[in-house]
């Protein structure tokens, strides 16, 4: 058990370390600059009366509602999520699980809002559409994605972070550990 241990901390280590960032032209950027430049963009968004939704499946789903209750309490961050199974169910039953995200966003989301978009895959439809209708209301986009390099999800965002793994657990913590150090960077961090 030691060593299935020691080799997931080594490449979790690895993959951290190989986290991908570009900006909505294509440019890259360290991940440390992709994390301050979503928070400028989540701080203007917000400064103007934005919100900020957080849509994922599973694990991701998860990740969501945890980071918009963070965001919520620690930041002051006005975030929501679309968790809430009787919703999910609703719209996944009468109109199909491919618009579980859009349809909450084509009612709650406006300009001025950021929509943060995770999926381990960056293929899932549910996720696409999603960011598809929150371009439409002219809100702005971060993506986190893994899997494939050239997952569709990846060129989506204003900011799109990029775990280069075939496999959810890593993948995961990944997201999960960048949405808190944005998180962190947001309350203890100095505008750039």
């Amino acid at each position: 058990m030691r060593k299935v241990a020691e080799e997931f901390f080594r490449r979790l280590q690895a993959l951290v370390d190989s986290v991908e960032v570009t900006d909505r032209s294509g440019a890259s950027l360290t991940p440390s600059e992709g994390i301050a430049a979503a928070g400028r963009l989540i701080r203007a968004q917000v400064a103007s009366g934005g919100r900020l939704f957080f849509i994922g499946n599973g694990a991701n789903a998860g990740i969501g509602s945890h980071m918009a209750a963070d965001f919520s309490k620690n930041a002051g961050i006005p975030a929501l999520t679309f968790t809430d199974p009787a919703l999910l169910t609703a719209i996944g039953n009468d109109l199909g699980f491919d618009r579980v995200f859009a349809v909450p966003l084509e009612r709650f989301a406006a300009a001025g809002d950021v929509l943060a978009a995770l999926s381990s895959s960056g293929g899932s439809p549910n996720i696409l559409r999603g960011v598809e209708v929150a371009r439409a209301k002219s809100c702005r986009v971060v993506t986190l994605s893994g899997f494939a390099p050239d997952n569709p999800l990846r060129t989506l965002g204003d900011i799109n972070f990029y775990v280069p793994q075939h496999g959810y657990p890593l993948v995961e913590v990944v997201h999960h550990a960048l949405c808190h150090c944005l998180l962190e960077s947001l309350v203890n961090g100095k505008p750039d």
